[in-house]
């Protein structure tokens, strides 16, 4: 069973001994290690596949500089984060590690570090090999040791699992506290004034949707009933702090700033960059640049802003004379999601509009159908990756290893992260991760070659969002390859393959699978 009181991911030092620890280099692997390509991971929040038009085809959002970036370097039509939410998606892409195996489900803002300080970490393998390393927007895998106090230093964070340089946000831009950390440190805070963070009880004096309906500008519909800030109700209760709050619509351009700033500092060695896009989970509040610029509303024009910072930081690289030695990779933490918990129209405008963020996938964000973890996924090397589109399976966990195999080092032992770097950027386009196994709110399917196995599961798939979580009291069989809208379940019609699966399953995940696993609430 998933205990939802463990949070911290074991190192795998401690399972494989303190020689795993160490990054030890391929014997014949001189000439990779002189090819050190910088390497920049963009990771946008709830994003869709049908939200990118290189994917969809649509013209109600446009993005093109995404698109261009695909079309130069390769499009991955089966790519796959670990999960469908984002704190256990983002744990499996820095570990490398299945995050069910840490029980790891979505973080309040005020939740512990996720990842043991001593765990092997991408970020901390690229240091090793004296990259510049920064951790730069959404963060969301938890801060200190709980029952943190905002107002002094904390630690441990982000810089703490391999990060150099880091200014992000604790956890979503719907959760309190509603202030940038960077290097640990809030962002412009004034001692005079500080920051308390509640999750379980309202604060003195504090303006919420309940006591002070009146200050909202946005209107919640599930969820987000707690703190008012910048007329936005909030996940949790805070007061303290005004000087440091963030400005919504801002938040772009200052991520934005910050990353760019990072590359040029670190312009004359190795660096990683970790940029993660707020956009466009909730509160979508676009700059005024782009507020209106698309027919779908809020939803619709954050990720017009994303793909412009997305340009932005291309444009950057380009002046800087970077991109011939640039490793760019593109992506989303999990799949879409239009109603989670704010009255901003854009379930209805989609649906006005014959709008699909999820690109004819069934399911969405939280859920154990494609919809919820299958992905965009585009990766770009001038010259060292052709203009290709991959049929390949690749799952953003085998970032780690693969990223490991490309610079000549080995990845640490007892890894789920495994290595294809002719997928990556090879010549190999149809050959990947043959298995892999996905998680939905604390629940796991099987996907194997064409196939998904989803396990019975006891629940309700009626929930606020709309999305189809994929529950079912029987286990299902779904082609997806023939099939990618999973209307047709063939777990009838080919018991020999189910049952295979369904052992298969069982042998991976052991006891962590629970049929009648209860889910956290929706927030």
């Amino acid at each position: 069973m998933i205990r939802k009181d463990t949070f911290r991911l074991m190192s795998t030092a401690a399972v494989a001994g303190a020689s795993a620890m160490a990054v030890t280099a391929c014997s014949d692997t001189e000439k990779k290690q002189e090819e050190r390509p910088n390497i920049v991971l963009i990771v946008a929040d709830d994003l869709g596949l049908g939200d990118v038009s290189l994917y969809s085809g649509s013209n109600l959002v446009r993005t093109p500089r995404i698109d261009s970036l695909g079309r130069a370097g390769r499009r991955f039509d089966c790519a796959y984060s670990t999960s469908a939410t984002s704190t256990p998606s983002r744990l499996a892409l820095f570990t490398g590690m299945y995050p069910w195996r840490a029980g790891a489900s979505i973080l309040p803002g005020d939740a512990p570090l996720i990842i043991d300080t001593a765990a092997n970490t991408l970020p901390k393998m690229l240091q090793n090999l004296g990259y510049a390393t920064g951790a730069i927007g959404k963060w969301h895998l938890g801060m200190g040791y709980g029952k943190l106090d905002w107002n002094k230093h904390i630690s441990p964070e982000a810089n703490t699992v391999g990060f150099d340089f880091t200014n992000i946000i604790p956890a979503t831009v719907d959760r309190v506290p509603c202030v940038y950390v960077e290097n640990g440190d809030v962002v412009n805070l004034d001692p005079a004034d500080p920051i308390t963070i509640d999750y379980e009880n309202e604060l003195p004096g504090e303006k919420n949707a309940h006591n002070s309906p009146e200050l909202m500008e946005m209107r919640w519909d599930h969820g987000h009933q707690g703190t008012i800030i910048n007329g936005i109700p909030r996940i949790g209760h805070m007061t303290g702090g005004k000087s440091a709050l963030w400005d919504d619509s801002t938040m772009a351009e200052y991520f934005l700033s910050k990353a760019k700033t990072f590359v040029a500092t670190n312009s004359n060695k190795p660096f990683f960059l970790y940029y993660g896009l707020h956009q466009p989970h909730v509160p979508r509040t676009a700059g005024a640049a782009f507020k209106g610029k698309t027919t779908l509303g809020p939803r619709g024009d954050v990720i017009a802003e994303a793909d412009w910072c997305v340009g932005q930081i291309i444009d950057h690289l380009d002046s800087l004379g970077l991109m011939d030695n640039t490793l760019i990779i593109f992506t989303s933490d999990n799949g879409a999601v239009l109603q989670d918990g704010y009255q901003d129209g854009a379930l209805e405008l989609a649906a006005q509009q014959g709008y699909d963020p999820d690109n004819g996938l069934r399911g969405g964000k939280y859920s154990l159908f494609d919809g919820g973890t299958h992905i965009p996924f585009i990766a770009y090397w001038k010259d060292r990756i052709k203009p290709s589109v991959s049929k390949a399976c690749f799952c953003q966990m085998d970032l780690y290893a693969t990223l490991a195999d490309i610079l000549g080092v080995k990845a640490p032992e007892g890894l789920d992260s495994k290595a294809y770097p002719e997928t990556l950027i090879g010549k190999d386009i149809f050959k990947g991760r043959e298995t892999l196994v996905l998680e939905a709110q604390g629940r796991l399917a099987l996907k194997e070659g064409d196939y998904v196995m989803i396990p019975a599961y006891s629940g309700s798939n009626e929930n606020p969002t709309g999305i189809d979580f994929g529950l079912n009291p029987e286990v299902t069989l779904w082609n997806l390859t023939t099939d990618r809208s999973q209307k047709e379940d063939h777990s009838k019609s080919d018991k020999d393959l189910t049952d295979k699966m369904m052992q298969s399953f069982k042998n991976i995940v052991g006891k962590a699978y629970v049929s009648d696993f209860e889910a956290e609430e929706l927030h």
